[in-house]
């Protein structure tokens, strides 16, 4: 997200087509922010879905500058986590208490769930976020609509869709602790292990589904709350 894209204008309310970028260099990028190597750079312009939407974020307890910033009494221990680690709610209307006058009061020292949150991984997963209940924030992820330098980065988008098609239909491959995963966690999980699904043009088979989230288990993804 660019240093400006925290500041909501009046009136925000985009209905075309919105670019999400080469595909790619997208999944290379929100790779790293899911590992925590780098934020992930959202074209945000104005969109204040994800602040909006009833949120639980996350935040961990070795993100000081953060939770100084924060008002105590707005966060409570994170259920079947280690001590320290906390969630910040949000207010009677669904929105975080920390977004006023329409920008995030504490925007240079946000959560770190916030700096890695992308809505295009529902775009790219081909799963809805209105199953988590979040109307705004699907709303908005529709509009995203990606770039392909090659007909092999299609055919990856195509290995995504196919991967959480999966994951959606068989939870039982997943870790124990992910079995209630949320749709914005199985998008991010088909990110994840949608390589040793491609190419996509047939059903991949639980061994290789299993043997990628094996893979990827270290990944802390299942470890906390994502939005």
């Amino acid at each position: 997200m660019s240093d400006d894209a925290h500041i909501v204008p009046e009136g925000t309310d985009p209905s075309g087509p919105l670019p999400a970028g080469d595909f790619a260099s997208w999944v290379a990028e929100i790779r790293g922010a899911i590992r925590g190597d780098n934020p992930a750079d959202v074209a945000c312009d104005g969109c204040t879905a994800c602040c909006t939407s009833s949120q639980f974020v996350h935040i961990a307890p070795d993100e000081t500058a953060t939770l100084a910033r924060i008002p105590a009494d707005l966060l409570f221990p994170a259920p079947r986590m280690p001590r320290g680690h906390v969630l910040l709610g949000y207010d009677d209307r669904g929105h975080c208490p920390m977004l006023r006058d329409r920008a995030c009061s504490i925007y240079d020292d946000r959560p770190r769930t916030c700096r890695t949150y992308d809505c295009r991984v529902f775009a790219a997963a081909g799963l809805s976020a209105v199953a988590d209940d979040k109307p705004d924030i699907d709303r908005r992820a529709r509009l995203w609509e990606f770039s392909y330098a090659t007909d092999a980065d299609r055919a990856r988008h195509d290995a995504v869709r196919t991967a959480a098609t999966a994951l959606r239909e068989h939870p039982d491959l997943l870790p124990d602790d992910a079995a209630r995963a949320t749709t914005t966690q199985l998008a991010v999980l088909a990110v994840l292990v949608h390589d040793a699904l491609i190419p996509a043009s047939t059903a991949p088979t639980a061994a290789a589904i299993a043997a990628e989230l094996t893979r990827h288990r270290p990944t802390p993804l299942w470890q906390r709350p994502l939005r």
